[in-house]
């Protein structure tokens, strides 16, 4: 793989060809993406796997208009068709009083943040085998586990070089390990599956591979032998290992795009109170070792911490600068892009802060109500916020979790969701976006 400053190199290089070619702005983008994965099933090799690619996207504009193109072929004379493609793409293309690279003085300068995104270690496939085969092997040695969708590690390295004509330049490199274990328990029409994972950035900081497999095994166990239930209202509790799709959606609802487009549920909610006063939302692009954490976002801009959610009011919007400009705002370094198409939007490594009281009195004065550990399906409407999603999880019966239940549909509406929800202690950073686990009393249950 290259060094980030030859990635960067190679990024200011296509800038530097599309603005001889006429280009009035470029930016460009760099990916290199290195991986090797391994499979074990039944305790035995299923699949090793290893995927090496770079890609370089171009976006040109003339005037008002603007074009983009990609290519995985770093060929010099490639490159140079790739920028006359561009350019005759864009004079062809309609002018959009919006697009454009972001405010010249608004990039990011120089001594950014540290990241300690890369920590240089390569496991070789052999050790990457014997950790997949460590985490299914304790998930199968779990009484009750009759089968196994295998176990899992991989480690990969990534660089992202980015370039503007209006003097950004920037790249990093990171890299990411995972450990996997997905096994069925019970047998005929009463099997159950379920599984574990865990995700970093540096190879030390993994969890054991046993301690996965073992948490996929008894998690797959625990939800055999569901039973009924009459449906109704009643409080709906999101365990940490899902609550935070909530926030996926919270996320896509206070997307710039989706206000200039008018097609979000908290249109009109700007400043407004939106969550219970005891609840705040923050982003934080500099966490150490963080799954998303990034000095600049994919317009050159500075990333900042961010508290999206204070005291339960909204604060502000997360914008790329086309849909600032529509907004008459100012971008907010959350621009996210690929190699191909304009930049979107999106969070770093998002959490809900904590709540005061522990899991266990969360849920002590629930007579019937539902623990939801997994969720089926989108049905979410992002328009008016209507929500229903089938489900699975376990009875809570006098404030104590009881017998399992699956196949049930939960359903209210995310305003009024979000207006009652209330956050547990427990909060723990193991993903790129963390919450507690979360309390709502407006949803009604569906039983199976």
């Amino acid at each position: 793989m290259l060094k980030p400053e030859e990635a960067q190199d190679r990024a200011d290089a296509l800038i530097s060809q599309a603005r001889k070619s006429g280009a009035d702005a470029a930016d460009a983008i760099y990916v290199c993406d290195a991986s090797t994965q391994v499979q074990m099933r039944l305790g035995q090799l299923e699949d090793v796997e290893r995927s090496e690619g770079e890609e370089i996207g171009l976006r040109v504009f003339v005037g008002k208009r603007s074009a983009t193109v990609s290519s995985s072929d770093m060929n010099p004379d490639i490159l140079e068709g790739l920028v006359g493609r561009a350019m005759d793409m864009a004079r062809e293309a309609p002018e959009d009083d919006y697009a454009g690279l972001a405010p010249k003085e608004l990039i990011a300068k120089s001594g950014l943040p540290a990241i300690d995104g890369d920590d240089g270690v390569e496991p070789d496939p052999a050790e990457l085998r014997e950790m997949a085969l460590q985490a299914e092997n304790a998930a199968r040695a779990v009484e009750g586990v009759t089968n196994s969708e295998g176990g899992g590690a991989s480690a990969g390295r990534s660089i992202v070089a980015l370039a503007t004509s209006h003097g950004f330049s920037g790249a990093y490199s990171t890299s990411g390990y995972g450990v996997s274990a997905s096994v069925i328990a019970g047998s005929g029409d009463g099997m159950e599956r379920d599984y574990a994972y865990h995700s970093t950035r540096h190879f030390e900081d993994l969890d054991n591979p046993a301690d996965i497999g073992e948490k996929a095994g008894n998690r797959a166990v625990s939800r055999l032998n569901p039973v009924e239930f009459e449906s109704g209202a009643m409080p709906v509790v999101f365990d940490p290992r899902i609550s935070s799709s909530l926030l996926g959606h919270f996320v896509g609802a206070i997307s710039g795009s989706s206000i200039a487009r008018k097609t979000s549920f908290l249109l009109d909610a700007l400043d407004s109170q939106v969550f219970d006063c005891a609840i705040n939302i923050i982003d934080c692009p500099h966490r150490k070792r963080g799954l998303r954490s990034k000095a600049f976002d994919g317009e050159g801009l500075p990333t900042a911490k961010a508290r999206l959610i204070e005291n339960g009011r909204l604060t502000q919007w997360i914008m790329e600068s086309a849909s600032a400009r529509q907004l008459g705002l100012q971008p907010t370094g959350h621009a996210s892009r690929g190699v191909g198409g304009a930049p979107g939007v999106s969070v770093t490594n998002l959490h809900m802060c904590n709540g005061e009281v522990s899991r266990e009195d969360l849920i002590s004065d629930i007579r019937l109500g539902v623990l939801v550990t997994e969720l089926i399906g989108q049905g979410v409407n992002p328009v008016t916020g209507d929500y229903s999603r089938g489900a699975g999880g376990f009875l809570i019966v006098d404030g104590e979790i009881g017998a399992p239940v699956s196949e049930i549909t939960i359903a209210g509406n995310l305003k009024d969701m979000f207006a009652s929800l209330t956050p547990a202690n427990d909060l723990t950073y193991r993903h790129a976006i963390n919450t507690p686990t979360l309390r709502t009393d407006s949803m009604t249950v569906a039983g199976g």
